[in-house]
């Protein structure tokens, strides 16, 4: 199947996983330990069934919603995905553009494989900054002034990554712990020889992490063993947002007390998120925590879902359960991986579609008409 013909992400994603090498599909597809996570978000989204209202003139509908403040076509984040240049060559360019081209934020991976400055130059759009916060702090603070410098309008700081979730997929791999392939990732590499002729030739790196290395450094060695603070804690938080003077996200929160904790602190809104089920398995869904954060801080910052997003129907329910908006990772990688910039177009004009038709079966012209009366848990 040619990737213009996918009816929903799952065809992409079947597409994806036929043109990627193995290790690359694992490292997009997988998550962390047993997967409990991982399969929990899409079995939470599926525990939320509508009860549509009917006999309501839908003829015209709008899915554009305002997203930090912008305007956007839906009320999606695209991103932070990382490594996305494995998935297709300048994979993260393509990305954004495809993100400006469809009218949505896109937000960029401190493990961004395109330099933040050609994202800005080179795709433009609404732009968001992931932070990961490193031991070596000078790394982290010069990234984020780089991305201040380029324009970009939200930082988003990562909080759920003090050491990294054990990934069995990429330690089979051996993309883990050092990149250091077996033969049959190396005799499955060479099965992909259109891969190979427009990704690996290209040699996507980390590049915005190794600007502010240096010479002489080892990116991959440092991405992969030196990166992460476990000190992070809320008087870090409280530097960022006296240093940063845009928007400022929290992400990896998924209790009340420290969505409201953050709040106090001055962030403009948090994310709801357990690492797309890569880090801790076993963890609720952020839709799981949707509800009780909602109750705590709406009206006070803004809340934003991701994890487990395949539908536009998805997209509905956590805006109807009290986010502004979702952050979309898997779903427009996979559209990336099976076409690139014009794929990852694809993958949003896809669920915008459903998403209009979602809108119009439950009874509402808009994204403000979505609501909680229109959800139904279902255990």
């Amino acid at each position: 199947m040619k990737f213009q013909n996918a009816v929903n992400i799952e065809d992409l994603r079947k597409i994806a996983r036929k043109r990627l090498p193995k290790f690359v599909f694992s490292y997009v597809d997988g998550g962390s330990e047993d997967e409990r996570t991982l399969s929990g978000n899409l079995d939470a989204l599926a525990r939320w069934r509508f009860k549509p209202r009917t006999l309501i003139d839908v003829s015209a509908r709008d899915t554009a919603a305002t997203v930090m403040g912008a305007p956007a076509r839906m009320p999606v984040i695209v991103g932070p995905t990382g490594l996305n240049g494995l998935s297709w060559r300048n994979g993260d360019l393509e990305m954004a553009q495809a993100s400006a081209i469809m009218g949505v934020p896109f937000a960029a991976s401190t493990v961004c494989m395109s330099l933040l400055e050609d994202v800005r130059e080179q795709a433009g759009g609404e732009l968001m900054f992931q932070a990961y916060v490193f031991n070596e702090r000078r790394i982290t603070d010069a990234l984020i002034q780089r991305a201040q410098d380029a324009g970009f309008g939200t930082l988003i700081i990562t909080s759920d990554f003090p050491v990294a979730g054990k990934r069995e997929r990429d330690f089979r791999s051996g993309m883990l712990p050092k990149q250091q392939f077996p033969l049959s990732t190396k005799l499955n590499i060479l099965m992909h020889p259109r891969w190979v002729a427009s990704v690996a030739t290209n040699k996507p790196r980390f590049v915005n992490v190794e600007r502010e290395l240096g010479p002489g450094h080892d990116v991959n060695n440092f991405v992969g063993h030196g990166m992460f603070d476990p000190s992070l804690c809320w008087d870090d938080l409280k530097r960022f947002r006296d240093r940063w003077p845009g928007n400022l996200l929290l992400k990896g929160v998924l209790r009340a007390d420290d969505a409201q904790r953050a709040v106090s602190i001055g962030v403009d809104g948090v994310v709801l998120s357990n690492h797309g089920g890569r880090q801790l398995d076993s963890a609720i869904s952020g839709l799981d925590a949707l509800p009780e954060v909602a109750a705590a801080i709406a009206g006070k910052a803004s809340i934003i879902v991701d994890g487990g997003v395949r539908r536009g129907s998805d997209i509905a329910k956590a805006i109807a359960l009290g986010a502004q908006a979702v952050i979309l990772g898997r779903a427009p990688v996979y559209g990336l991986a099976a076409g690139g910039r014009e794929g990852a177009l694809k993958a949003l004009e896809i669920l915008q579609e459903e998403l209009d038709t979602t809108l119009a079966l439950t009874g509402c012209r808009s994204i403000g008409d979505l609501s909680p009366d229109l959800l139904v848990k279902v255990e």
